[in-house]
């Protein structure tokens, strides 16, 4: 093979697919009949969905002191795993928006997925902070609209409050993008489709027919949700790092949280993706659409983003030496050395040590060592919402008001529970809506049997060059 056409990339499309088989293989699971393996998966599903009803019912009806906070430690578990979700549903619209923007083909196969992820994590963050509030009918209280409160409004300098407004924006924005990249794909499932499901995709669809104005204007919408996405990636973990970085306690109050969450909630939110994709391809039989070449790029964001935190870890512990200041120094310390100190030792083990095996080529496309990875990921950077919060809040100024925060089977329950909603509404995604864009891997096919076709002429070419120049010696 000549040096033209080996440097092409390995495809992101094995098996040498045509369209026909496209389309037949990326819609076939919303068309089956459900595989034993997802009837499992979805009754432990909506076990953990109906425990978490449970809990939250508990929690409004027996109040705030069901869970184990105090007087000292006042978040716990709600809001580290608030953070934790939200820096989930980072993922979804990074690959969505950004890889659209720089052009970058190996999207396609995760994006789809990537961006229901994104969805379904926000609304899981988004429980948290309504159920801490103890009375969750107040939860009006939050929006500033036109009323007879008087005097009672909104506070505009609270972080809380732009948690607010940046979530319900992310969220927004996301959903329309989502959906917006779903019609081409319920178009082609309607028109497979008969009976009340026609009926359904035909409603879902918009009256997509494919034409060229409805092309236009879809790659249109989807380039301004893009622009208008990307922002929001960088502002919404920066303003929920706010809520911490505003605060005059020592730990939190220092300038590297914004971009330092942001990296995290990055890097959280590919593993997440990996650990979705790597059940979703096996599952559905996906092999030839999220391919090797996938998972080694996503796998390479993974290093990059866990070095990038691991140097601010690093940062964090030089900037509180350098500061001579004895709080912020004894805060770090009570990290490493207090009573958290397995938080941090599990945050530090999974998020800066593990990732690093991903500098092997070799180790970046195993299948399984890239799963386990995936998982030790989120555990850590549970860890570190869980450190940042926890261990700073333990020991305060005062020594006779320190304590020690381990949460109650009602904090644990809700956790649980919205993995059980999470994977409720994914695997209920799985069977409604191809998994794969099918309008976007036909067109990646398209590019790549162009690239090829284009190098294979340009080898033709040179050998007729050089039986040329050969002839003329």
């Amino acid at each position: 093979m000549s040096a033209a056409v080996s440097a092409i990339r390995e495809p992101l499309i094995t098996g040498s697919k045509t369209y026909h088989d496209i389309t037949e293989d990326i819609c076939a699971p919303t068309e089956r009949t459900p595989t034993k393996a997802w009837v499992i998966a979805f009754i432990f599903a909506v076990a953990a969905l109906a425990f978490y009803v449970f809990t939250v019912t508990w929690t409004i009806w027996v109040g705030i002191g069901s869970w184990n906070l105090n007087r000292t430690i006042n978040w716990g578990w709600d809001i580290t795993n608030f953070v934790w979700w939200v820096g989930i549903g980072h993922a979804g619209t990074l690959i969505s928006a950004i890889l659209l923007l720089f052009r970058q083909r190996w999207r396609t196969g995760v994006n789809r997925a990537a961006e229901a992820m994104t969805i379904f994590a926000v609304m899981c963050a988004g429980q948290f902070p309504l159920i801490h509030m103890g009375r969750l009918w107040l939860g009006f209280f939050i929006f500033p609209y036109p009323n007879t409160r008087g005097p009672l409004w909104v506070n505009f300098n609270s972080p809380l409050l732009w948690d607010v407004f940046a979530i319900s924006t992310y969220f927004t924005v996301s959903l329309l993008f989502w959906y917006t990249g779903l019609v081409p794909d319920f178009a082609t499932v309607r028109d497979r489709a008969k009976g009340w499901r026609k009926k359904m995709y035909n409603f879902l669809s918009l009256g997509w027919t494919g034409s060229a104005k409805h092309w236009q204007r879809f790659e249109s919408l989807s380039l301004v949700l893009a622009g208008l996405a990307t922002p929001l990636v960088l502002s919404v973990h920066t303003i929920v790092s706010f809520d911490f970085a505003t605060s005059v306690i020592p730990g939190w109050h220092t300038t590297i949280f914004p971009p330092y969450f942001v990296a995290g909630a990055i890097f959280s939110g590919f593993a997440m993706v990996q650990t979705l994709m790597v059940i979703t391809r096996k599952v559905l039989n996906l092999q030839d659409y999220i391919t090797l070449e996938h998972i080694d790029y996503m796998n390479k964001i993974i290093l990059v983003t866990g070095t990038i935190v691991g140097v601010a870890y690093l940062t964090e512990l030089f900037i509180a030496w350098y500061s001579g200041y004895v709080y912020e120094q004894f805060a770090f310390y009570n990290r490493v050395m207090g009573p958290y100190f397995w938080a941090y030792i599990g945050m530090m083990s999974c998020n800066v040590l593990s990732p690093q095996l991903f500098w092997s080529r070799k180790l970046r496309r195993n299948i399984w060592l890239t799963f386990l990875m995936s998982i030790f990921v989120n555990i850590g950077m549970w860890f570190e919402r869980f450190v940042i919060i926890a261990t700073t809040l333990a020991r305060d100024y005062l020594p006779s008001s320190w304590s020690y925060y381990s949460a109650s089977w009602v904090e644990v329950g809700l956790f649980i529970g919205t993995l059980g909603l999470f994977s409720t509404f994914y695997l209920l995604f799985t069977r409604l809506a191809p998994v794969v864009a099918v309008a976007e891997v036909k067109s990646i096919l398209k590019l790549a049997g162009d690239q090829y076709t284009g190098s294979a002429h340009a080898e033709k070419h040179q050998e007729s060059a050089d039986a040329h120049s050969h002839g003329g010696h």
